[in-house]
């Protein structure tokens, strides 16, 4: 889900008793926030300082710029518990001479630890957190009565502050609404908050117009290994079988029985189509199909690439993912498992992207969501970069996720694909009753490294 907010800034024109009217005095920085009509704002990931914390005191030498703490370039960026900072996508925009504010975060928030509950958290480091604020944010400019502004130095700040209404904040979680903008440009702007708890502290944000491009850690061109999908009839037996069966609901209390079935799994139209069914079938009302490379394709390490459309409906549980090659003699969560793409109908456009091995299993994986509006009425891109020191999430090319691997993760040994739609169960959710079938849709399958 998307943070949204919503800015409204007075644009009217005032008396004034020399000439009858005057110009809005905020109506440069509205200017500056808007560039008129819409403005895209980002984090300046790639700037030493963009995120910085300093003294909020009157010690004029140390008290205008972050002098306890500055982060270095792409500090968060392959941190699975901050790399959700990078994400944050700020939109002024000017409308009826109102300025409205759009946070979209894709649904995770960077929280200061002293305010992880706020979020349902816990703990004693900043981390990202499933969170997210509703409704119109109102923001009054003022005056700012700062430390910095009473330090009476040109050029240190503006000397304005924006206040939001109803909590609301500009993407790092510190428990404060209210930011002094310490300089604007028409590309470039820096913010000062005061530490939500404590008010000796203060907090500086730097953003930029520019999206940040996210240092890539390898380039993985060479195609090792796809499938295209262009030869009709079932499934190509040299690259995938079947897992069959309920097996106990798959350790998630799922509702559906695999089968082998071209009703259920076929290839048409350069396609593989697994198709899930209201079909009675060995005690169980649903049918459907689950593909595995396994035995057939493993790898360690490169860039997999699936193009795909999904099923709508709920209860559906599309996925595509794949499980380390050991689980025999090491039991999941242990294997590992990485999860490009998950679905569920009953949050329909929600991707997920999840990591699950020791300490992570079930809903405490390690993962991101994102959104897109046409997940099942058009074949998007299902992507993940894999390497020794990261691995990356990617919906049509756009970073939704990253975490930091290490020799101690399960995610440095051969893994196999599995595509399958599951009905129901832990995380599908209820399925809708008048259910009859839907379809997840594969392109394509490519292996680079």
């Amino acid at each position: 889900m998307a943070i949204a907010a919503m800015v409204v800034l007075s644009c009217s024109k005032g008396d004034d008793s020399g000439n009858g009217t005057s110009e809005n005095p905020n109506q440069m920085l509205i200017n500056k926030l808007t560039g008129g009509s819409t403005k895209k704002w980002y984090w300046s990931a790639a700037e030493t300082g963009h995120l910085a914390k300093g003294d909020n005191n009157a010690d004029a030498t140390v008290n205008y710029y972050g002098n306890i703490y500055q982060a270095t370039a792409f500090e968060n960026a392959n941190d699975p518990v901050s790399g959700c900072l990078y994400n944050n996508e700020l939109t002024f925009s000017l409308q009826n001479g109102e300025v409205k504010f759009n946070l979209n975060n894709g649904g995770n928030t960077f929280f200061n630890a002293a305010f992880l509950s706020v979020g349902g958290g816990s703990g004693a480091i900043d981390e990202c957190l499933a969170y997210t604020t509703t409704g119109t944010k109102n923001v009054t400019i003022a005056d700012s009565n700062s430390f910095v502004v009473q330090n009476g130095i040109a050029g240190q700040t503006t000397g304005k502050q924006i206040t939001f209404s109803d909590g609301g904040f500009m993407g790092y979680y510190i428990g404060q609404s209210t930011y002094e903008i310490m300089s604007i440009t028409d590309t470039h702007m820096v913010v000062r908050a005061v530490m939500g708890n404590d008010a000796s502290k203060a907090w500086y944000h730097t953003f930029t117009t520019t999206a940040p491009t996210l240092p890539a850690n390898d380039n993985f061109t060479n195609l090792i290994w796809s499938d295209e999908f262009d030869v009709p009839g079932a499934p190509n037996p040299a690259n995938w079988s079947y897992n069959l069966g309920n097996n106990n609901g798959w350790g998630n209390n799922e509702a559906e029985t695999y089968t082998s079935s071209s009703e259920n799994s076929i290839v048409e139209g350069g396609m593989l189509k697994i198709i899930a069914k209201k079909q009675n079938l060995d005690g169980f009302a649903y049918t459907s199909a689950r593909l595995v490379s396994e035995n057939k394709f493993d790898f360690t390490y490169g860039r997999a690439v699936i193009r795909a459309k999904l099923p709508t409906g709920a209860g559906t549980w599309p996925a595509i993912w794949m499980l380390g090659k050991n689980y025999p003699t090491n039991a999941w969560p242990g294997c590992g498992e990485i999860d490009i793409m998950e679905h569920v109908g009953n949050q329909q456009n929600k991707i997920f992207a999840t990591l699950h091995y020791p300490g992570h299993s079930g809903a405490n994986g390690s993962g991101s969501t994102t959104m897109i509006n046409t997940a099942s009425t058009a074949f998007h891109d299902y992507s993940v970069i894999w390497n020794s020191d990261v691995i990356k999430f990617y919906v049509d090319d756009q970073l939704f996720y990253n975490f930091t691997n290490s020799p101690s993760t399960p995610f440095n040994l051969d893994f196999f694909f599995i595509l399958n739609v599951a009905m129901g169960g832990n995380f599908g959710g209820a399925i809708d009753p008048a259910f009859t079938s839907a379809m997840m849709e594969i392109d394509y399958v490519r292996v680079y490294q």
